[in-house]
Parts: structure tokens; sequence; C-alpha cells
């Protein structure tokens, strides 16, 4: 075990390439941090003379830090992520009670505010943001080094005033003592701490002398979440404040060309009536008459530039596309070629719908002007440097005027990530309109975002594949069409490359399977409908028309499905032992009665590894997963009870994509609404989850959107195995099961 004093093992390697370490004192606290480059930064500094993206800080103080230790012995870790359920709030302060060796009872979190330089996401900066679970993967050597830094600067506290050897200082659970007797909290030390030199160089633990990481330590969030107090952006209420709505074109690309409001000014309770470039705002004193008086409005649009098709017009569309060639994302041998010259080929589509986020707490925030002329802003913010630019432009002030205040967020699923930080835009826009005088609290309705929100675009696969002499893979020629998220934003640079979109092609281009003859290509299909990443991105889809094609193959080919996986997975060990891993705990290959079976899928994304059995049952069209047995590799497991929620919660919400979630247009409009229509999983159809975690010692890795990609798929090899009928598109039709 560690010995809990200075005489560390020698650090891992762990050092960026440039780092700064900073300090600051105030009211008898001892705050500290670290700031790092993103990737994007270190690769033009490697690359020489490019210019680093995040100005590093020198030795100048800063106010705001990643750790603080007060005197009433708490330790606040500042949280640079949101946190919308997946548990960062616990998983952060973690990281850093490890290399402190606090006492999980002293832990606490607190969300940051705006600032790239401070709060950057080294993996996608320059920007502070929160998505492709990336918070703890980003977090991990910098909050580690904060931790082992602060730790330092108590023990040199502790040598200064005892007169002890540094080496005989023993820190344990947030208790520092010596051997003469003498002992102190974080809390007595953090004044005195607070003076000593920040040290340049730290130790960090061994993980095998870990005592917190990999533990189930209860969640800093669940007392506040049980009791009602946590505050969610509806929660906030400042004084005098209006609820606006807005009233947005009814088909995407749509404009306005006329508004009589008249009769919304009428209702009781509306204050006033805006047009801002998204549309018309109703201001009144509560949520009630807002609504009320936006449904008074007579609007007229200009629909000469909006979408005007219905699904099944796009989906023709669609595959006259894919009769041609695309842009090329992979090419590896010849597949045409190969595919002339085997003796079995195999051919399937896939069709994968437009899909809404549904958070359960729908969009809204506050914004309120300040004396000076300054602006908070109080949301579940995904983006907050993003959101705070976008801001400050619409409301002609620098960014420094713009103050971002992150709550609680009641679920996103990628929603409140959007690269134009748009709700915030929105709400900017109505208070610069209606002057600024009260506070301003917009709020979109369910039924705004379900119909007129940002979705996960539709796609179409076709896949060519074959068999060689062997029974392994020859060929695979796969063609997807679907509407590019990353045109026309910030991200459009990285993203997009040689005509790809790589979020749109992930999962497939590739696909870790050894196949010597592949050709992936793509093509665009602009639309005016507004999209946006959705949980897992890409991988959404790929990974079900990758896995329910290998599965054809191996069936094909008169192989088990797990045996003929692991046949092409050679060269990726981390993908067989969690395949191997799953197909184990779940039994998988044993008998099952007449219209019970299993599938199995794996499928790594965000570095993260997992694979899935499911076990279904088919009676007619009527399909009950039963059972659900998943394996994951994420390296390090931080907290093993945060990650089996998170393994649980993508399972379910990708189970409810599978089996009912489509966004339908008919003329241009959207069909659903509500989860009348667009109706969320349910309690009964939850199956039974078993998580089993791989034990690792690579850095951690995300966990918060790979649990969706596996699920359809193995869920779909399933009710194959049941009754010998292949369901590739998404949501199942299960009619088509009648008579199996």
């Amino acid at each position: 075990m560690y010995s809990k004093t200075m005489n560390r093992p020698a650090a891992p390697a762990i050092a960026p390439s440039r780092r700064d370490v900073f300090k600051a004192a105030g009211a008898g606290a001892l705050v500290i941090g670290f700031v790092m480059m993103s990737g994007r930064g270190y690769a033009e500094e490697a690359a020489g003379g490019g210019k680093a993206l995040v100005p590093t800080l020198g030795d100048a103080p800063r106010p705001n830090a990643f750790v603080r230790i007060a005197p009433d012995n708490t330790v606040t870790v500042i949280v640079k992520h949101l946190d919308m359920g997946q548990g960062v709030t616990t998983g952060l302060p973690t990281i850093v009670a490890e290399e402190l060796d606090a006492d999980w009872s002293q832990m606490r979190a607190e969300f940051a505010p705006a600032d790239a330089q401070l709060y950057n996401n080294t993996d996608f900066g320059p920007i502070q943001g929160t998505g492709g679970s990336t918070s703890v993967h980003n977090s991990w050597t910098q909050l580690r080094k904060a931790g082992a830094a602060a730790r330092a600067m108590l023990i040199a506290a502790a040598v200064d005033e005892w007169k002890v050897p540094a080496t005989e200082v023993v820190v344990t659970k947030g208790v520092l003592t010596h051997k003469s007797g003498k002992s102190a909290t974080f809390g007595d030390l953090a004044a005195k701490a607070a003076q000593q030199p920040v040290p340049i160089e730290v130790r960090l633990k061994d993980a095998k002398d870990f005592t917190l990481i990999g533990t189930a330590v209860h969640r800093i969030d669940h007392v506040v979440k049980t009791d009602g107090s946590a505050k969610f952006a509806l929660d906030i209420r400042r004084p005098n404040m209006l609820t606006a709505v807005l009233q947005r074109p009814t088909r995407f690309g749509g404009t306005l060309k006329s508004v009589d409001d008249k009769a919304a000014r009428a209702i009781k309770g509306v204050v006033d009536v805006v047009i801002v470039p998204q549309g018309v705002a109703v201001l009144a004193e509560n949520t009630w008459a807002a609504r009320q008086g936006r449904d008074a409005l007579k609007i007229e649009w200009d629909d000469s530039k909006a979408e005007m098709r219905s699904t099944a017009d796009m989906l023709a569309d669609y595959k006259t596309l894919a009769a041609t060639p695309g842009s090329v994302a992979v090419k590896a041998g010849d597949a045409d070629q190969a595919l002339k010259t085997s003796g079995k080929v195999l051919q399937a589509e896939f069709v994968f719908p437009y899909l809404a986020h549904a958070p359960m707490e729908p969009l809204n925030c506050t914004i309120e002007q300040a004396a000076d002329g300054s602006y908070d802003f109080y949301a579940g913010s995904q983006f907050p440097t993003i959101e705070q630019a976008v801001a400050a432009a619409t409301l002609g002030v620098t960014a420094d005027k713009v103050r971002i205040h992150t709550v609680w967020g009641g679920g996103s699923f990628g929603r409140r990530a959007t690269p134009n930080g748009d709700y915030f835009a929105e709400a900017a826009a109505i208070m610069k309109k209606a002057g600024g005088k009260r506070p301003v609290h917009l709020v979109w309705t369910r039924e705004d975002d379900i119909k007129g929100g940002r979705y996960r675009p539709m796609f179409y696969h076709a896949v060519e594949a074959s068999l060689d002499a062997n029974g392994g893979v020859a060929a695979w020629k796969h063609r997807l069409v679907g509407q590019s998220f990353m045109r026309g934003t910030a991200f459009e640079p990285v993203m997009f490359k040689e005509g790809v979109d790589a979020t749109a092609v992930e999962g497939v281009a590739d696909m870790p399977y050894s196949i010597p003859n592949r050709l992936v290509d793509w093509h665009d299909a602009p639309s005016a409908i507004s999209t946006l990443w959705w949980r897992s991105v890409g991988h959404s889809h790929t990974a079900q028309a990758v896995e329910v094609m290998m599965d054809d193959l191996a069936h094909a080919a008169g192989k088990n499905p797990v045996d003929f996986r692991v046949a092409l997975l050679k060269d990726h060990p981390r993908h067989v032992a969690v395949l191997k891993l799953a197909a184990e705990k779940a039994g998988f290959g044993q008998a099952m009665p007449a219209g019970q079976g299993q599938g199995v899928a794996v499928h790594e994304s965000f570095n993260t590894y997992v694979a899935m059995v499911a076990d279904v049952t088919v009676n007619g069209a009527d399909v009950k997963v039963n059972r659900i047995v998943i394996a994951v590799d994420c390296g390090i497991a931080i907290n093993p009870d945060v990650i089996k929620a998170q393994m649980e919660g993508g399972a379910g919400y990708g189970l409810g994509a599978a089996l009912r979630n489509q966004i339908t247009f008919d003329k241009g409009i959207v069909d659903q609404a509500n989860f009348d229509t667009y109706e969320p999983l349910r309690i009964s159809d939850m199956p039974v989850i078993e998580v089993h975690i791989m034990p690792s010692t690579e850095a951690p890795t995300g966990v918060g959107e790979p649990g969706v990609p596996p699920v359809a798929p193995a869920v779909s090899n399933a009710i194959f195995a049941a009754t010998g009928k292949r369901l590739r598109s998404l949501p199942f039709d299960f009619d088509r099961l009648k008579g199996a």
C-alpha cells in the first residue's frame, strides 16, 4: 500500500509539453490549478512555428483554479464541465481527492465560469466544452497534478510549522500527522499552504496505491438531487423576471413574412412582443400567459427556401445519390474487383431516421442585465465559451461583459452543445429587443424542441461484402448518404476533409476488422433541417450497419458469430477481450427455447470498448428484450458505479431509438411533438442489464456515449437468432416478424 508520505514512487510519464502552475490565496484558502494546452496546440507547437491556440499563464496568479481548500476543511473542485447526469461532479473530484489523500466526505464540486484559458477542454480545445465523452479523459492528468501539488503544499506548510522533515509527514483522509503526535487538518493548514511555493514537479501515485479511484464512492450530487435543492435552469428565478417563448418558423428554412400581434398583446400578463432573427417572441409575467400570447399571434411565413419534402421523398433522393460514387473516406485494396471474384456476396441496406435528443429538462436560460451594462446568463451550459462569445456578439458587448453561470443540466445527449449557441443567441436577441429592463427567462417547450430543434441526421447505408474461400471477409464496400452538421460551423476545418464529414463515417471508416479490400464513401445530403450530434454521434448508426452485416457474414460462413469476429480482430485485443467477456458472462451460444434468441455486437467509440449480448423473446410482432450483458473497457475505472449507470443509461437510450423513436416529415412539417408521439423508453421496456468492467491500467476514457452503439445491433442479431428474419433499419419494423 502507498505509504501516505512524500516518499512516493516515480511519477508515470505524464508531463505535458508545457505547463503552468499558479496559486492564489484568498480568505485563508488554498487555491491551485493547472493550465494545459489543447491537443491541437501541442500538434502545432510540435510542428514548429505554429502559434499555440491556448496561451499560457506564466507565473501570474489567477483568481480561478481547480482546487480550493477552505479553513472549514472542505475541498472544492472547480468542475470545468457541465454535469447533465453523467456524473462528472463526482468523477473529477475523485481524481483530485485521490492525489490529495483527502477524505471523500470533505469533497465538494462547483461549476467553473466560462474561461477558455483556464478551463479549456484539452481534447478538443481551444474552447471550454463538454462532449465526446472527454470530461474524465481530458481532465485526468490535469487534475491529478492539481491534487498532487496541493498535497505537496500542505505538507510544506506542516514542515514549516512543525519543523520536521517532509518525509516524516503522513497524509491520510484529509489529516496530516507526524510521529511526534502533531496533526492538522487540510483546513488548519490552508492559509499557510497558500504561501508555499508551487512545486514545479510533482510525483503522482502509482495505480496500485489508489484508495478512492476504483471504488464506488457516493455521488456528490445525490443529496441535492434527492431533496430537490439542486438548481437547474428551470429553477432560476430573478426579481421582476419575464418569461419568453418564441414562435419559430413551422418549416426549417422558413422566414417571417408578416405578423399581427394585436390579439397576443391583449392577453392578460403579456408584456411585450418582439421580432428577432429567429422568429417572434412573446414576453409575459408567467409561462402560461406567454404561451397563450404566442398562440394568439397571426403569422405568415415565407417558405420559399424552406424544406418542403416528406420523409419518403428524402429517402428516395438518398437512394438516388447512393447509386453514384461518393467522396472516399477509406480505400484499401480493390473492393469492387474482390466482390466480382468472391464466391459469396451479401448485400444489404439500412435506413436511419432523424432523431430528437428529447432531454427531460427542455432548453431554457435566464439572462439579466447588471447595472454596469454587463449580462449574467444562467443555464445548463455545455459550450460556455462559445455561448459567451455568441451572446456577446448578439448583445454588442465584449465577451468579458457576459458571465455564464452553469447550473445542473437535466439531460442533453448533445442537444445543449450547439456550435452557434442557438438558445443563448435567442435569449440575447430577445433581451436586446426588449430593452434589457427586466430579466428574461427564455423557455423552449418540449414541443418547440421536438418539432423544431436539432436532430441526428437521417442516414442511408448500402453495404456489399463477400466471403473468401476460408470463411474470412474478402471485401467490404460501404456507401453512406446523410446530412453533414459540420458544414458551416467552426468545426468544419477540422472535421471535414476532402469532401468527407468524419462524424458521418466514424465507426465504419475505422472499423477494426481485418478485411483486405475495403471501400467506404459518403454523400452529403444538404437540407434546411437543423441537425446536430446525437449521443454517440456517427457511431449511433454505423455500429448497426457494421455489426448486423458482420452477423450476416458469420451465419453465411456457418460460424459462431463470436468466433467469426474474434478471428477478424486479431490486431485488436481490447475488442476481443470485451467480446469474450460479454459472451462468457451471457452464456452465448447456449441452446435457447423456441422464439428466444441471443445476439452479440462489439464496438469501440470515443476510445472505449463495449461488447453486448442481448437476449430477446419474439412472439409474432411482439418483441421483449429480456437481458443485456455488457462488457466495457474504459481504462482505469474511476467510479465503477457511475460507469455502470452510464452503460445502463446508454443501453436504454439506444434501445428507445431502436424500438420506436423517429422524427418524420410531411411536406416539411415534423409529425411528432411530445412524448406521446416521440415516446421514450418505458420502465417496462427496460431489460435486465449486467455490466462487467475490464480491469485496466490504461488512462481512463469516457463512458457517456459508448453504451449506445452496440445495443441496436445486439438486439437485431438476437431477433434474427430467434426468428431467422433480419430487421436492419431503425426503428425496427416489428410487423415484418408476423408469421415468423
